[in-house]
């Protein structure tokens, strides 16, 4: 019986872990599009160009994936609470800092803040996941958590711009802040590593697919790390999520609200409906996927079918009517762009289930690297684009139209990329592969 009440606790307990990670991963999401709605405010504040304003906002995407590696290894090693406490505490300074900056040096050093502090929230939550809930719920759990999470991009885009309006942007910036410091307790209070810290059973001894398992013992962090690197399999999720995650933020964290008032002369907050629509599309994407992958048991053909829709989205957006689809079409393809970039779920999936099972943190943090290295490099392209145009006499739907092809050959590169993953079936394939020798 007492057991029994354990288990309880348990299965209870492990939601109030994941709803405080999530409230930080919410403020990551926030940030992470944020910049596209006071683009016009920050280039006219700080008198800056469209391609240093790409470079802002690629700051965070920077600092972000730097940073994948070293938060897999700190998951794994002193833990999610403390990372992700830490972490919450440094991404609170800096957007403190970036509300307050004075100069646009000043608002670069405070968004690699913000960047390096927000990048432990992911790779703690599914660390935590990995800890406190199923093996066979992972798949559907990162979906739930990216559904969640893409709600602090939804608030990022049209709320952001009526609180901008009545705020300003640097009021605004400085209350995320204080907001994140709050989170930051609540982590540091609240979420524990295992069941065991808290006096409850392992997960383990509660699934039918792994009762009586011992615990693995987890290689050294320097092997592990290294033991990533070298799996050939580990590379088609990375550079799937490179496409797919590089072209939605291009859209909806940078330069989506500018097309939509250049190219149709919505005003700012107009524009940040339909960015509200492509964000609202992730979050259901991340939860269609999740929920599809784990219930017929496979990685790879939800995500060819989901890169598939992004290249006919992303299509589109380019060629439809030269760069200008009818105002009419946008919502849907605004939509599909969003729901399809939700591929990047499976490779997650996939990354930990192709790797040793107690190095989950090291395994999802080398995927998503990807993602950020693809939202850092794409944008600045697409700026400098627009600043080589500047001045000319072309057509706006035709210098964003020669801009989107970048994204639309990420998203192509994304869906040649899907046919090559390696299927695991949903479960952890890492002894497979090792006793195999074609790997």
């Amino acid at each position: 019986m007492r057991k029994h009440k354990k288990s309880k606790k348990l299965l209870k307990y492990r939601w109030a872990v994941w709803g405080v990670l999530i409230l930080a991963y919410v403020i990551v999401f926030f940030h992470r599009l944020a910049l596209g709605v006071v683009s016009e405010q920050l280039i006219d504040d700080f008198k800056i160009s469209r391609t240093t304003f790409a470079n802002l906002g690629s700051m965070y995407f920077y600092a972000y994936m730097i940073m994948q590696i070293p938060a897999g290894l700190l998951a794994d090693s002193i833990g999610a609470r403390k990372t992700v406490a830490y972490g919450t505490l440094l991404a609170a300074v800096g957007s403190i800092i970036f509300g307050w900056a004075e100069s646009i040096a000043i608002a670069f050093v405070a968004r690699f803040f913000v960047g390096i502090g927000v990048s432990f929230a992911f790779i703690c939550i599914l660390k935590v996941q990995s800890q406190w809930f199923f093996e066979r719920e992972f798949a559907t759990m990162a979906g739930l958590t990216g559904f969640v999470g893409n709600l602090g991009g939804v608030l990022s885009q049209t709320p952001l711009a009526l609180i901008v309006g009545y705020l300003t942007w640097r009021t605004t910036f400085v209350y995320i802040g204080f907001g994140s410091l709050f989170i930051a307790l609540l982590c540091y209070g609240i979420v524990r590593n295992t069941p065991t810290e808290v006096g409850l059973p392992r997960i383990e001894e509660m699934d039918v697919d792994r009762k009586g398992c011992k615990p693995l013992e987890q290689p050294p962090l320097r092997k592990a790390l290294m033991e990533v690197l070298k799996n050939k399999h580990i590379w088609p999720p990375f550079f799937l999520f490179v496409g797919v995650h590089g072209a939605y933020i291009s859209l909806t964290g940078t330069w989506g609200i500018r097309y939509l008032v250049d190219v149709y002369g919505l005003s700012p907050q107009s524009a940040a409906n339909y960015t509200s629509i492509s964000v609202f599309g992730l979050s259901i994407g991340c939860l269609v996927i999740g929920k599809v992958s784990d219930f017929v048991e496979k990685r790879r053909l939800p995500t060819v079918m989901f890169t598939g829709i992004a290249v006919i989205s992303w299509a589109a957006l380019v060629f439809i009517n030269k760069g200008k689809p009818p105002q009419i079409m946008l919502y849907l393809i605004f939509f599909l762009i969003g729901f399809s970039c939700a591929a990047f779920v499976t490779c997650w999936a996939c990354g930990k289930e192709i790797c040793h099972p107690t190095i989950t943190g090291i395994a999802t943090s080398v995927v998503n690297t990807g993602g950020f290295l693809g939202a850092a490099l794409l944008p600045p392209i697409l700026g400098k684009v627009f600043d080589n145009y500047s001045g000319s006499n072309l057509d706006a739907n035709l210098i964003y139209q020669r801009a989107f092809i970048y994204c639309l050959g990420f998203a192509l590169m994304s869906f040649v990329i899907s046919l090559f993953m390696k299927e695991t079936h949903c479960k952890n394939i890492y002894s497979q592969l090792i006793n195999d020798p074609k790997g």
